[in-house]
């Protein structure tokens, strides 16, 4: 059995007074150079402007200690310099070999990222205060390279994880003659055309994931690697583990034993919480008096170190002892982020969308998905704006003039302060779309109706109905959609009419109005007090026609921390005023720096959704700022409701 021994505290975290190292610190690869440690970082920076983009730049750190504990002078080494590196250079690996220090770390050349842009490069350092040469490594999607630190069989030899952003990824090995073929584009289209003949066996399970995490150790019984392993990796169930595994020390593609799953998995504090909680990933290590002293990323946030024998782990494979059970510790639904997140930000060189650009009503229609997002100014008034995707996830087309406008008294304010259009949900019934959101006076919010032809917005001649206020001035009614059919030849209208959401129905839209009456119904669902929903909730989107029931997305506010965070229940497809099914626990909540900053700090707000080939899009605000999209594969969400039913 192996003793992992923890150290009590991070030894590297961010410097929030240092712009480029601000917002995380992580992923460290540690070399000593005589009695100096010297540890090289990934570090990112708040978001700023930087090559045409709004981004958190990631670069390339070092720092030196004399215990391998306490750094200090902490400078930048590794920075974005070439179109192949051009948006940052992440999570370098360093090794010293025939007199320099080799360090590869990935590059990305697109923003938002993307697999072809994903790669690894190389440095040459003589010393590791100077850079002497660096070059594009991989023509393919890679990412965490590693060499041997001295020659085998005569030539130098590495690991490198293949198809990072093609899943599944692959651990593969390659030796070469010279250092200078490392950079040559045709050893590696070679090499990568016999790629399985490379590729060492390490995934259990297709949902899962590998990638390397530090440089071979020597060991008596052979090569020990140290490397992740990512369960339910295609999900947000991920589960972060260390493994190893032991390799021939004259031919490393032969796997002698490995750990029968993790050795360590997320369990402290700065682990389990940080930029992206329950993230343990190894990136370093260095072997002291039979120990290994291991470096590794926590919540991709700061560097920590834990410690344990070899001779513990190399014995703990050849017994082929469980040291921690492989299986999920997440058994909840989940939405899955895009990696490109944010897909669409303010815009200064557009008035209309400078201020921010959120919580969009979404249409699909044939194989477009149409993302109709709210837009602010400066002086947070709110209009809508049009982009389009085919995919999903990036868009095609954004139109640079709003489609939708404040025009009547209820969605204006005569001071130039905060007013319009706000929070869209846009529904399709036959040949007609109805949309409805929040007009704001600056007073009092309250539902607008309006509508278009299928026809008219399609071929972009926007010819609105003239808006209708359907709630009442004397209190605030937000979060309003129509469901996407009749139920009993009448209009279903959902809305939040103080902290609830509330349920009503119609023959006609012209039901509502002054002298007449207004939006209101019956409550649907409560907050749970003590839950992620205790102070207030309202729908996402439209409900989702399925086999199972009415699908409908919605938010709530917990009094715990005031965070937005996003839920699920079912509705009776005859009778939608019965909820089938509520799940206890959120689908998405604010995890990342874009979702935990902004106007709005802690919101993740979605106004409509899409399905799209089996996948289900969320498209949700993030801090008020800024429009982002999660998915789930839809029948298997749908396979996971039903087990949950009743």
């Amino acid at each position: 059995m192996i003793t992992v021994n923890r150290h009590d505290k991070p030894v590297l975290i961010p410097d929030k007074k240092s712009l480029w190292e601000s917002e995380a610190v992580f992923n460290g690869s540690i070399i000593k150079v005589g009695s100096i440690y010297r540890l090289l970082y990934r570090a990112m920076s708040r978001p700023e402007e930087f090559n045409g983009a709004f981004l958190s730049v990631s670069r390339i750190g070092i720092a030196e200690s004399s215990d391998g504990y306490h750094f200090n002078k902490r400078k930048q080494f590794i920075v974005p310099e070439y179109e192949w590196e051009k948006y940052g250079c992440e999570d370098p690996r360093v090794v010293f070999i025939d007199g320099n220090y080799v360090i590869f770390y990935t590059a990305l050349s697109a923003y938002p990222p993307s697999a072809p842009g994903i790669r690894v490069g190389v440095a040459i350092s003589p010393d590791l205060t100077t850079i002497e040469e660096k070059h594009l490594v991989t023509p393919f999607n890679a990412k965490a390279m590693v060499l041997f630190p001295e020659k085998i069989k005569g030539k130098y030899a590495g690991f490198l994880t293949v198809d990072t952003d093609n899943p599944p990824s692959k651990i593969a090995y390659v030796e070469f003659e010279n250092l200078s073929d490392l950079w040559e584009k045709s050893f590696w289209l070679n090499w990568y055309s016999d790629l399985p003949k490379y590729t060492l066996p390490f995934l259990r399970r297709s949902p899962d994931h590998v990638e390397i995490g530090l440089t071979p150790i020597k060991s008596t019984y052979g090569w020990v690697l140290i490397y992740s392993y990512i369960q339910n990796y295609l999900s947000d169930n991920k589960v972060f583990g260390i493994e190893a595994v032991l390799l021939d020390s004259r031919n490393p593609l032969k796997i002698i034993h490995r750990t029968n799953g993790p050795i360590m998995i997320p369990e402290t504090y700065p682990e389990l919480y940080g930029t992206i909680p329950n993230i343990i990933f190894p990136s370093g290590g260095i072997v002291e008096e039979s120990k290994v002293r291991l470096y590794y990323g926590a919540s991709d946030t700061s560097v920590c170190t834990a410690e344990f024998s070899l001779k513990e782990l190399t014995d703990t494979m050849i017994n082929r002892e469980i040291q921690i059970p492989v299986v999920s510790v997440h058994s909840n639904i989940h939405l899955t982020r895009f990696e490109g997140n944010p897909i669409i930000t303010p815009q200064n060189n557009n008035p209309w969308e400078k201020k921010a650009v959120l919580n969009a009503a979404v249409l699909k229609h044939g194989q477009t998905i149409h993302i109709l997002y709210r837009a602010m100014d400066d002086a947070y008034v709110s209009t809508i704006g049009l982009a389009t995707t085919h995919d999903g996830f990036h868009i095609d087309t954004k139109l640079d003039y709003p489609i939708y406008t404040p025009r009547e008294d209820f969605e204006m304010n005569k001071d130039g302060q905060s007013a319009g259009c706000e929070d869209a949900r846009i529904t399709q019934i036959g040949d007609i779309l109805y949309m409805q959101y929040t007009g704001f006076d600056g007073k009092v919010p309250r539902v607008v109706h309006t509508s278009i032809s299928l026809s008219d917005f399609v071929n972009q001649k926007w010819n609105w109905k003239k808006p209708k206020v359907i709630s009442t001035p004397l209190e605030m009614d937000k979060n309003s959609a129509v469901f996407p059919k009749k139920i009993g030849k009448k209009f279903v209208i959902l809305h939040r009419l103080g902290v609830d959401i509330w349920i009503d129905s119609a023959e006609s839209f012209d039901e509502f109005g002054e002298n007449k009456r207004w939006l209101k119904g019956e409550i649907l669902a409560l907050p749970r007090p003590g839950s992620w929903d205790s102070i207030k909730i309202g729908i996402a989107g439209p409900p989702i026609e399925t086999e199972l029931g009415w699908l409908l997305i919605y938010h709530g506010i917990s009094d715990k921390d005031l965070k937005y965070r996003l839920g699920l229940m079912l509705l009776n497809l005859i009778d939608p005023t019965t909820v089938l099914l509520r799940l206890d626990s959120f689908i998405l909540e604010p995890k990342l720096a874009y979702e935990n900053q902004g106007i709005r700090p802690g919101a993740v707000f979605s106004c409509g959704g899409a399905i799209l080939n089996d996948h289900f899009f969320v498209y949700y605000g993030a801090g008020d700022s800024t429009l982002c999209v999660a998915q789930i594969k839809f029948s298997e969400l749908l396979t996971h409701l039903k087990s949950r039913l009743p």
